[in-house]
C-alpha cells in the first residue's frame, strides 16, 4: 500500500488526523460565510424617494408615513409604492376617502432626485442602504457578487496549480492571511469600488483555503478513514450557512457582520503555523527528510512515538520506491496529455459545470419561499447536512459511481417533472424543487471526493482547482440560461433537467475509487483506466538498518 502503510505505522486514523480535520473544516465553514455573505450585507431592503422640500427649505413634517406615501409616492402595478419615481406634484386628492380611485395614471412622475428613505426594520445598514445601489444602479450590487465569484475562479487556477508547486501548508498559510486582511478592508474601506477589490481577494483566499484543506485532509488520512474526513469538509458549507444565519440575525450591520466573519481569520493564520505540510507531497518533491520530521511529530501526536522514531529516510523512500524515483515535471497539460486522463478530466469538468449551474439555478428559485431570509438560510444550509450525509453513507455501501449517477439522474427527472406541476400547486412545486437541490448538494460531495480519488498525487491540486474552476463558471452560467425563461418559462428547466441526466450517465466512463488505494502518478492512472493491475510495490520493513520490524497495522 505504500504511503498508506506509513500512515498506519505512525497511528492510522488517531488525535493528529482528528484535530487536523476538525480545524480545518472549522476555517472551511467560517470561509463559507463569506460565500453567502451578500445575502444580508447586500439585502434590497425597502425604499422610496426622501420627502421632497418645502420652498423655505424645511421638510414636511404635519403627514403622517403612510399619507406621505399616498400623497408624494405613486403605486405600481402589485399596489406597493413604487421604488424609484415620486409624483412631480403632491397629490392631496389622495387623502381624502372617497378619492381612492382617483386615476393616478395621469399624474406626473420622475425619478427621485433627492436620494431615497430606506426602511432601517431588517438591517440597520447594507451596501444597498449605504451605497444607493438601486433603481438604475441595481445592477452594480448583482455586479459585485459576480465580482467576487470571479476571484474564486482566479483562486481555483491560481492557487491550484501554487499549491502543487510550493506545498499545501504554504498556499493554506498565505489564504488566511489574505482572508484576514481582505475581508477587514471590505468592512471598513469607504467606497464601493473598494468593496468589490478586496471583495474579490477574499474570493481568491476561499478557493485556496478550500482547495489546499482538501488535499491535506485526504493525503493525512489512511485509506480507511479517507471518505468520512473528506466528507467532513463538504459538511463545512451546510454549516457555514447555519452559522451566517445566526451572526446575521444578531449583527444587522453590514460593516460588522463582514467584520466579525473575518477578524476571526486573524487567529486562524497564527495557529495555521502549526499545520505540517502534506507528506506525501514532500516525498514525491524530493524532500523525503522533511517528510520523515513530519511523520515522526504525527506519531508522537498519535501516541506511536516509538514507532515514529524507527522511521529512516531509506525506510520511506523505499516504500514509496517507484514515487518517488519518478522524476516527471508535471503541468497543467498532465490533465489531458494520455488518453487516460483526458478521459476524467473532460468527464469531470462536464459533471462539474452541470452540478454547480443547476444546484445554483434551483438555490435562486428556492429564495421565493416567502419566508424569513433567516428562516430560509437556516433551512438551505439544514437540507444540505441531510442530503450530503446520506451520499457519504452510499457512497461507502453501493460505491462513488452508483451514488452519484443516481443523484443527478433523480435530480434532473424532479426538475423536468415540476415543469408539469401547475402553478397553483406551490407546495408541490416547492417540495421537488428542494429534494431536487437536496440531490445536487449530496452529488456534490460525492464528485468533490470521487474528483481527489481519481486525479494522481503529482496533479491533485491542479486538477481540483481546475475542476473548481468550472464549477464557479458553471455558477455563472446558471442565471443567463434563467433569462430564457421570459420567453419561453419552461425551457431553463428542461435545459438543467437533461444537462443533469446527461451528466449522471456519463459517470460510467469512470473508474470506480472505492475502497482503492490513492493513485500518485499519471502512469499508474492509464495503467488502471486500461484495466492493467499495478506493480506491486516490494514489500519493504519499516525498520532502522539493524532495528527491529515497525508491527504490522491492523
Amino acid at each position: 500500500m505504500g504511503f498508506n502503510d506509513l500512515l498506519e505505522a505512525v497511528g492510522g486514523v488517531g488525535l493528529f488526523q482528528i484535530t487536523l480535520s476538525t480545524f480545518l473544516v472549522f476555517t472551511i465553514t467560517v470561509g463559507a460565510c463569506h460565500l453567502f455573505l451578500q445575502n444580508f450585507s447586500a439585502h434590497v431592503v425597502g425604499h422610496y424617494c426622501h420627502l421632497p422640500l418645502l420652498p423655505n427649505g424645511t421638510r414636511w413634517t404635519n403627514l403622517t408615513h403612510q399619507d406621505f406615501l399616498k400623497v408624494f409616492i405613486p403605486l405600481d402595478a402589485n399596489q406597493q409604492p413604487e421604488r424609484c419615481f415620486r409624483f412631480t406634484t403632491p397629490q392631496w386628492d389622495l387623502l381624502t376617502a372617497n378619492d381612492t380611485e382617483v386615476n393616478i395614471t395621469e399624474a406626473a412622475r420622475e425619478a427621485c432626485s433627492d436620494g431615497w428613505t430606506y426602511d432601517t426594520g431588517l438591517f440597520s445598514s447594507t451596501i444597498v442602504s449605504e451605497w444607493d445601489l438601486v433603481c438604475n444602479l441595481q445592477a452594480l450590487r448583482q455586479m459585485a457578487q459576480s465580482l467576487f465569484m470571479a476571484g474564486v475562479l482566479v483562486g481555483a487556477i491560481v492557487f491550484g496549480r501554487l499549491a502543487d508547486r510550493f506545498g499545501r501548508r504554504t498556499v493554506i498559510i498565505w489564504s488566511y492571511l489574505q482572508m484576514s486582511v481582505a475581508g477587514t478592508c471590505v468592512a471598513f474601506l469607504p467606497s464601493f469600488s473598494c468593496y468589490c477589490f478586496f471583495r474579490f481577494l477574499t474570493g481568491m483566499a476561499v478557493s485556496g483555503l478550500q482547495l489546499s484543506a482538501f488535499s491535506l485532509i485526504l493525503e493525512w488520512m489512511p485509506l480507511r478513514g479517507r471518505t468520512l474526513a473528506v466528507s467532513l469538509q463538504g459538511h463545512g458549507y451546510p454549516l457555514g450557512q447555519l452559522l451566517l444565519a445566526g451572526l446575521a440575525y444578531g449583527i444587522r450591520d453590514w460593516r460588522w457582520l463582514q467584520f466579525a466573519l473575518s477578524l476571526p481569520f486573524f487567529l486562524i493564520f497564527l495557529l495555521s503555523w502549526f499545520i505540517p505540510e502534506s507528506a506525501r507531497w514532500l516525498i514525491l518533491n524530493d524532500r523525503a527528510p522533511e517528510a520523515v520530521t513530519h511523520l515522526r511529530k504525527v506519531a508522537r501526536i498519535n501516541g506511536k512515538q516509538e514507532d515514529g522514531e524507527k522511521l529512516t529516510v531509506e525506510v520511506v523512500e523505499a516504500q514509496m520506491m517507484e514515487v518517488s524515483t519518478t522524476k516527471h515535471s508535471t503541468s497543467f497539460l498532465d490533465l489531458v496529455r494520455t488518453p487516460g486522463m483526458r478521459r476524467i478530466s473532460c468527464c469531470l469538468m462536464f459533471m462539474w459545470v452541470s452540478i454547480s449551474m443547476c444546484f445554483y439555478a434551483l438555490a435562486m428559485d428556492l429564495q421565493n419561499f416567502g419566508l424569513s431570509i433567516f428562516v430560509v438560510q437556516v433551512c438551505f444550509g439544514a437540507v444540505d447536512i441531510i442530503a450530503k450525509q446520506a451520499s457519504i453513507s452510499a457512497m461507502d455501501w453501493f460505491g462513488r459511481r452508483l451514488t452519484l449517477a443516481i443523484s443527478l439522474v433523480l435530480a434532473g427527472i424532479l426538475i423536468i417533472a415540476n415543469i408539469f406541476v401547475p402553478q397553483e400547486m406551490q407546495m408541490v412545486k416547492t417540495v421537488l424543487a428542494t429534494v431536487g437541490k437536496g440531490c445536487f448538494a449530496g452529488a456534490f460531495t460525492s464528485i468533490v471526493i470521487f474528483s481527489g480519488e481519481l486525479f494522481p498525487t503529482v496533479i491533485r491540486q491542479t486538477g481540483m482547482g481546475f475542476l473548481s474552476m468550472n464549477a464557479r463558471a458553471g455558477a455563472m452560467l446558471a442565471p443567463v440560461i434563467q433569462m430564457i425563461g421570459s420567453s419561453v418559462s419552461f425551457l431553463p428547466s428542461l435545459i438543467f433537467g437533461v444537462i443533469a441526466i446527461t451528466s449522471g450517465a456519463s459517470v460510467y466512463t469512470l473508474m470506480e475509487t472505492r475502497n482503492t488505494a490513492l493513485l500518485d502518478t499519471v502512469d499508474e492512472v492509464e495503467t488502471k483506466v486500461k484495466g492493467k493491475p499495478l506493480l506491486e510495490r516490494e514489500e519493504v520493513p519499516l525498520t532502522q538498518k539493524n532495528g527491529p520490524i515497525l508491527p504490522k497495522p491492523t
